[in-house]
């Protein structure tokens, strides 16, 4: 296949330049699974996996490749494999903290377009979490697009897309049924050819659905919605890239349980452009928000403007985000401890 076709830019062009010389080829990484990696080339897809100098080299889990990445590989010959030498830098990243109590970088996505924030229409519609993934899409560098499914099965659906929208700070909302084939219309200006798209959401919210329909098959299986809470079944085990018919590539993402914030201070004041707004009129410029005389946002709030509920959202993002960062130093004095500790090591061996 042609580059180009499944996103090969300008920019990723001349990143690769460098390393012409050295026989080397430029792939995609459409899947990984244990530090192994299937990638996408122009003449075949091949089974890579990374070489000791990147992984020796490799300081945290961002340095290693992750789907959607453009690396440069060492082609084995007469083999379908390779080694992967580089990871070219990303345009755009969706990242979030790893599960679990270590302070670690999951990349969701590399190289990114646009991001299909999937939610369903029925009554696990939760507006925080979405919140949360349009926090972490605006860091990312991609622009976010809120997807509504199961429109079909909604018997509110003008209130909902107005609760929605009310949070959505300018980002299209597009609602969806794959049973009525409705709002499909309204997506196809982000289904372009070269572009790459990522489907994210909580499990069950129809992401495998509107894959395989945008596929036109069953690629993706689909389970039925779990009977007791109307939550639909988790599907997608791991990421993939998916070349749609129109040359669309598309990222589709496990179900996220759980999605914890990763360096996302841009992001909190793009998604919360109305409370940034209203500080900006505060009497004090330091104001809390809490009780002080002058405040704007709580004038909004008591004015119906703004719902006592954004704001508690946006002061909760704001602890999170701070307590992060506080981890954040601490595990980077120590990393470099390590990091000292291991030169030091190594000098000694080597005299």
């Amino acid at each position: 296949m042609n580059l180009q076709t499944f996103g090969f830019n300008s920019y990723f062009k001349k990143e690769f330049d460098k390393y012409k010389e050295e026989g080397c080829i430029v792939g995609r990484v459409a899947l990984e699974h244990k530090r192994m990696y299937r990638v996408w080339t122009e003449e075949e897809e091949l089974l890579c996996e990374i070489s000791g100098k990147l992984s020796f080299n490799a300081a945290s889990r961002e340095d290693y490749p992750a789907v959607g990445d453009w690396v440069v590989i060492k082609t084995r010959d007469g083999e379908n494999r390779g080694i992967i030498r580089a990871v070219l830098p990303r345009m755009s990243k969706f990242s979030r903290k790893a599960a679990g109590t270590n302070i670690e970088e999951q990349i969701v996505a590399a190289n990114v377009d646009t991001i299909f924030l999937v939610n369903s229409l029925n009554d696990d519609l939760n507006l925080r979490r979405i919140e949360r993934y349009l926090l972490l899409s605006w860091e990312s560098g991609a622009n976010p697009v809120i997807i509504l499914t199961k429109a079909d099965l909604c018997n509110d659906l003008d209130d909902k897309l107005a609760m929605v929208e009310a949070i959505a700070m300018g980002v299209p909302v597009v609602s969806i049924s794959v049973v009525d084939e409705s709002g499909f219309d309204r997506l196809q200006p982000f289904l372009l050819p070269g572009k790459t798209i990522a489907l994210l959401g909580s499990s069950g919210v129809g992401k495998s659905t509107l894959t395989n329909y945008l596929l036109g098959n069953e690629k993706q299986k689909v389970q039925t919605i779990r009977e007791g809470d109307d939550r639909g079944r988790h599907t997608t085990t791991h990421r993939e890239l998916i070349l749609l018919p129109q040359g669309t590539v598309l990222i589709d993402t496990p179900g996220m349980r759980e999605l914890q914030l990763w360096e996302s201070e841009t992001g909190l004041a793009e998604s919360f452009t109305d409370i940034e707004g209203l500080a900006e009129e505060c009497k004090f410029r330091d104001c809390t928000h809490i009780n002080e005389p002058g405040c704007a946002v709580h004038a909004a709030i008591e004015d119906g403007q703004l719902d006592n509920q954004r704001l508690t959202s946006y002061k909760k993002l704001q602890r999170e985000l701070a307590y992060f960062e506080r981890k954040q130093n601490k595990r980077a004095q120590v990393e470099e401890k390590k990091r000292w500790k291991k030169i030091s090591t190594d000098v000694k061996q080597n005299r």
